[in-house]
């Protein structure tokens, strides 16, 4: 763990046509990172925050409503809301880090509220803040950032970390897309708050979300936890990138003879669909819902209706086609393993946040959209940032270091021909997209995929360095996804039980003796291992 696979190149002195110095780099601009930016710029440290399209538009959360994890301090409601999750997440939750989060979501909410995020207020003249529209939180977001004093670069995707001679991370590099110049920020410390990966599926707002800042983190020597529990689908319309499920508790779903299908409706449903979906075509239609849940439908999350609109479909009268995108670790529970409640990863100066981090902290093996994903990310991002302000304060008085480039798929190679990035894309898509391999897991498709993304990987390594910055985006884009791929599947391998999202079908029921975490890591050699669940869960 933490030993790293790839030579390291020292950073030219000429290298990056624009050259920042910074305490803390923030890698991605939604809302763990803006959230981030923030709480480190209070620290008084120096912020450049890099985003991979423009902060405040780009993201999981900027186009969609979300639901948030607010949860009163009064009486037993937070008990409550711990308990609701927790066997359905297997049981890996950890009491101490939900307490940590709903108090900090209740602190940031209150935030929100000064900086005049509008809140609506129901029949008794109270504010409800259990959800937040993310056109209006982002825009707030990024104001509040550059109020703070970060700078912010957009369309800046990152393409890889920079480390000093002791492997402690000291900044990162990147390319601007509209103008082709690169970029190096030299840095105390770096938070990644880059998402989650979702194997560009096409769900809203997802295709930034390609695992960039996982395969950064692990080429710096950086683990992960709970990869396994990335294999979440988003159901939504077949013609239209909306995953939002809430509406569907009000739908039945039919075959295209108008037969409904029995149990799609229900707790398990999902599966039902999934399972329906490989011999024939899905439709629901969202005739459970009265006039008023229909009128508050359309208040609540307007851009679900959008593609309804367009095609001149009416949603609760008539049957449309359904299908399921991969969200994985968007909507999943895993991401870079945190050793401490500042968010630092196993590697010194890194720092995580929001997607990017293994959310199995407060959810266990199972989350889904908003609520708790999205205290997680305010929650996150605000420790992650003011973790990585001290650290960078520690660094700042030390001696100068050199800089050494961490990054290697796709930036190094060995090879006079280029990897075809958008092959690679289809090609790991192919192994993580289809229902009888990543919904439906048994041992042997996963010995079969893996064998054929370990043979991507080895000819990806092997392969030219992209031709230059802009090709590179692209082709670590693909890299990541690739990345991913064998860390989830290798740690699916080794769970061998059903728990939480992660399904086997040869192993169908829970094995206690398995509770608990699995961390992986490493990229020529995927490695996993087991690490204990903090005790106080049983207390």
């Amino acid at each position: 763990m933490g030993i790293r696979e790839f030579d390291r190149e020292q950073l030219s002195g000429t290298a990056g046509s624009v050259r920042h110095e910074a305490d803390v780099l923030v890698i991605g601009g939604g809302p763990a990172g803006t959230w981030a930016a923030v709480s480190a710029a209070a620290q008084g440290a120096r912020v450049v925050l890099a985003d991979k399209g423009f902060c405040g538009t780009s993201g999981a959360t900027a186009p969609s409503g979300t639901g948030l994890w607010h949860v009163s301090p009064d009486g037993a409601a937070r008990e409550s809301a711990k308990a609701s999750r927790y066997a359905m997440g297997g049981e890996l939750a950890e009491h101490a880090w939900m307490d940590r989060v709903l108090a900090q979501t209740w602190d940031n909410v209150e935030r929100l509220k000064e900086w005049g995020y509008p809140f609506p207020v129901d029949d008794e003249g109270q504010l409800r803040c259990t959800s937040l529209q993310g056109p209006e939180y982002m825009r707030l977001m990024r104001k509040q950032a550059k109020s703070a004093g970060a700078r912010i670069l957009d369309h800046s995707p990152a393409l890889e970390l920079l480390v000093d001679e002791q492997g402690t991370v000291c900044g990162a590099t990147g390319v601007n897309r509209q103008t082709g110049e690169t970029w190096v920020v030299r840095a105390g410390a770096v938070v990644i708050a880059t998402g989650g990966c979702a194997f560009l599926s096409k769900a809203l707002g997802c295709n930034v979300l390609t695992g960039d800042g996982l395969l950064m983190a692990a080429e710096a020597g950086a683990a992960l936890s709970g990869m396994e529990f990335s294999n979440a689908y988003g159901l939504g319309p077949a013609f239209s990138s909306v995953t939002k499920s809430l509406f569907y508790n009000w739908a039945t779903f039919y075959t295209a003879d108008g037969t409904p299908i029995e149990g799609a409706g229900s707790s398990k449903g999902r599966g039902v669909i999934a399972q329906t979906l490989q011999t024939q075509p899905v439709y629901a239609c969202i005739d459970r819902a009265d006039a008023q849940i229909q009128a508050w439908m359309r208040v609540a999350q307007p851009n679900f209706f959008v593609s309804f609109d367009r095609q001149g479909i009416d949603p609760f009268t008539q049957h449309f086609p359904v299908t399921l995108r991969l969200e994985g670790t968007v909507r999943g529970t895993g991401g870079l393993h945190l050793v401490d409640h500042d968010c630092r990863t196993t590697v010194a100066g890194l720092y995580a946040a929001g997607d990017a981090a293994t959310r199995e902290l407060i959810c266990g093996g199972f989350t889904g959209g908003g609520s708790h994903n999205a205290a997680w990310a305010l929650s996150s991002g605000f420790w992650a940032g003011a973790g990585a302000a001290d650290f960078a304060r520690a660094v700042r008085s030390g001696t100068p270091r050199v800089a050494l480039r961490a990054g290697a798929a796709a930036l190094v190679g060995r090879g006079t021909a280029t990897s075809d990035s958008q092959a690679l894309v289809r090609a790991v898509q192919d192994e993580v997209f289809p229902f009888e391999r990543n919904w439906f897991r048994e041992g042997g498709m996963l010995h079969d995929s893996l064998g054929r993304l370990d043979a991507l990987w080895e000819r990806l390594r092997a392969s030219a360095p992209a031709a230059n910055a802009i090709e590179a985006v692209r082709a670590r884009e693909a890299a990541a996804m690739l990345a991913t791929s064998r860390w989830m599947y290798r740690s699916a391998l080794q769970r061998t039980e059903t728990r939480g999202m992660h399904r086997r079908r040869e192993h169908a029921a829970v094995d206690p003796a398995q509770r608990h975490r699995l961390l992986s890591g490493g990229l020529d050699e995927v490695w996993v291992s087991r690490h204990a669940v903090a005790s106080e869960v049983t207390a």
